[in-house]
């Protein structure tokens, strides 16, 4: 289907805006950039937000704690947000995360993991692994039910909640879930002859060009890029793993990856859905209270984290082909 017109409203006005050049790009220049451009709407009203420190993989993370109500022994969703391991942070997802945590009734813990170029491949991967064993053990203390569990992530945050869950399997930490917001998986040259990554290579938010710029900057050398802990899409033994609900969108060039990984999930004998947000583009999610789309598609990554939380995680899914995903978005 074509753009949704709320989107197409947004591309607009983002190609009316200077480019950034990715051949001389500094990552603290772009940083600045998105700093200074204005949010979008606050996401939900939750009873309690505060920042903490947990334990990352070479030393103290900061964390935002979001809590929906007065409730004890929630669930407690571990969620580590998106830009190419490169940008943003606890405040540009705070949105998605008090919107989560209110609409999924359960504690969100939000990450603010190391960042590339100052700390390369594998600082993220480790710090999101440690960040949920810190969670794990300590979830009663943050007033959650530590046998409710789950991860989740966008973009490249994505990539980390799917690197938590491979690297965890069989430690004891049982995850009921992982939600992937139009997951960045596969960091190698092969992902960029996919269908979506030609097609949507230019003119959607998420470019060819900058995908390209957050390899540079995360990758510590290009041999990295096969490692499972960077491309998760890449791992060959998927048996065992959570339950995952994976959000795509028709116009990324990152869709085919997150499409491909529900289906190697499934084939694999693990429980998955993915559902092809039609119209939209990489990103959405976070535009709350500009593009429509963004809430319909928190209410059901919210109704995915309750039915796996209600279900130990055995939530009867599969992964849906297109046609069945547009009709579901609507």
């Amino acid at each position: 289907m074509p753009l949704d017109p709320q989107a197409r409203a947004m591309l607009d006005a983002m190609a009316a805006m200077p480019a950034p050049d990715y051949t001389t790009l500094v990552a603290a220049d772009r940083r600045a950039a998105l700093a200074a451009m204005p949010g979008f709407a606050p996401g939900d009203a939750v009873a309690e937000q505060r920042d903490l420190t947990i334990d990352g993989a070479a030393g103290p993370l900061q964390a935002r704690l979001y809590r929906p109500d007065d409730s004890t022994g929630l669930p407690l969703v571990v969620y580590f947000h998106g830009g190419g391991f490169v940008l943003c942070g606890l405040d540009s997802h705070d949105n998605i995360c008090r919107s989560l945590a209110r609409r999924a009734g359960a504690v969100v813990l939000s990450v603010d993991y190391r960042l590339a170029p100052e700390a390369r491949f594998p600082a993220a991967a480790d710090d999101a692994v440690a960040a949920v064993r810190w969670a794990a053990a300590h979830a009663a203390q943050l007033g959650a039910d530590p046998h409710r569990l789950a991860v989740a992530g966008d973009s490249a945050g994505g990539n980390l909640a799917a690197v938590v869950c491979q690297q965890l399997r069989g430690s004891g930490i049982a995850l009921r879930h992982q939600l992937l917001l139009y997951p960045y998986l596969d960091c190698t040259d092969a992902a960029t002859g996919s269908t979506s990554y030609q097609e949507c290579a230019e003119g959607y938010f998420l470019s060819a060009q900058e995908l390209d710029w957050y390899r540079a900057q995360y990758l510590a050398s290009p041999a990295d890029a096969a490692d499972v802990r960077a491309s998760p899409l890449r791992q060959r033994t998927l048996h065992d793993l959570p339950p995952a609900t994976i959000v795509t969108a028709e116009f990324d060039p990152l869709r085919d990856q997150g499409e491909a990984y529900g289906e190697a999930l499934q084939r694999a004998g693990n429980l998955a859905t993915v559902r092809r947000w039609p119209g939209q583009f990489h990103g959405f999610i976070s535009m709350q209270g500009v593009i429509d789309a963004a809430g319909h598609a928190l209410d059901a990554a919210a109704a995915a984290l309750r039915l796996a939380f209600a279900n130990n995680g055995a939530n009867v899914t599969n992964v849906t082909n297109a046609t069945n995903a547009t009709q579901g978005a609507a």
